[in-house]
């Protein structure tokens, strides 16, 4: 096992690359996937993790400010409806002001 186990919803750098998010890690397969700040993903085995966090290549990062790249959102696309609506507002508000549901 690692002295520095990979740790989900932490932030790391590689020391000659950008930075990336550890978003899943099997510790009986041995599996540690990454996703960077671009939104790849990346898999790589315990083994080269824990040779990588010896070495020093991998070093332990801040979250970015924004760490939207990462889940490739793109905040135009969120059209946010207040939770309160009910449900002749949310009907009114989806374009259908004009059925008559008991017709």
């Amino acid at each position: 096992m690692s002295a520095h186990p990979p740790i989900i919803g932490e932030w790391y750098r590689l020391r000659n690359a950008g930075l990336f998010e550890v978003v899943a890690f099997d510790e009986a397969d041995g599996a540690v996937e990454l996703q960077y700040f671009d939104g790849t993903v990346e898999e790589i085995d315990l083994l080269d993790w824990s040779a990588q966090i010896s070495s020093g290549a991998i070093l332990e990062a801040e979250a970015p400010d924004d760490s939207s790249g990462a889940t490739d959102q793109d905040p135009d696309d969120e059209r946010a409806r207040p939770e309160s609506f009910t449900g002749e507002q949310q009907l009114n508000a989806s374009g259908l002001d004009e059925l008559d549901l008991f017709e």
